[in-house]
């Protein structure tokens, strides 16, 4: 499992983000997306010590492709130089929410969890209920010292309290938002061992289980939209 292939193979299509230069060198993405799949699988087993939700699946059923849906951006490159996964016990589906890695060179890497998609209307109608319901646990759980020594909640969020919640709750702020994720920061380097970075992952994704765990209650109905 050698993830220097993956950085060089990422690095090379930042630097020719061309669909001539991606279909000549399948061969480079080949090696590199089956060492990605490699990471994945471990990263899953190591997961699994503490989250056996996760344990049955398949990684190449939790990656990202590489191409981009370029119809409404001004940035028409056509591939995303990224390596991404998602891996919940339902998948790479958006909820329930799980641990998410993304790896993309320029120190631009990511260990993530949480809700990052603000498009579902009813689920984040779901955790702005729960959390006002259940603030003290919320309170609990991102103020744990081994939670803030590595995470601040981040996501969308709105100017003021939305109607129906208490302006002057204790977790108003956390009522604005639309979304709440976390992301750890990795450098480049930190992916030079293979094995040092599954066991830095493995610790991360752990002292995420808790906030993962939270959100999953709160979402325990829904429903994703139909297609």
């Amino acid at each position: 499992m050698d993830l220097s292939l993956i950085l060089k193979y990422l690095t090379d299509l930042s630097e020719n983000n061309n669909r001539e230069w991606y279909h000549a060198h399948k061969t480079e993405y080949k090696m590199a997306n089956e060492a990605f799949e490699s990471l994945i699988q471990n990263l899953i087993f190591s997961i699994g010590k503490f989250d056996a939700s996760i344990l049955h699946n398949d990684p190449k059923s939790l990656t990202f492709k590489l191409v981009r849906d370029t119809r409404f951006s001004h940035d028409k490159s056509p591939y995303n130089p990224a390596f991404r996964a998602h891996i919940s016990s339902m998948g790479k589906l958006p909820v329930p929410v799980g641990y998410y890695l993304m790896i993309k060179p320029g120190n631009q890497s990511f260990l993530g969890g949480g809700l990052f998609a603000d498009m579902f209307k009813d689920a984040t109608a779901m955790v702005r209920d729960y959390i006002a319901q259940n603030g003290a646990e919320w309170e609990k759980v991102i103020n744990d010292p081994a939670f803030t020594k590595y995470f601040t909640v981040q996501g969308a969020s709105l100017k003021n309290v939305p109607a129906g919640y208490d302006k002057e709750h204790p977790q108003a702020e956390f009522l604005k938002y639309k979304s709440w994720y976390l992301e750890y920061p990795l450098k480049d380097e930190e992916l030079g061992d293979a094995q040092a970075f599954l066991a830095k992952a493995a610790d991360i994704f752990h002292i995420m289980k808790p906030f993962n765990d939270y959100l999953n209650r709160a979402l325990t109905d829904f429903q994703m939209p139909a297609r």
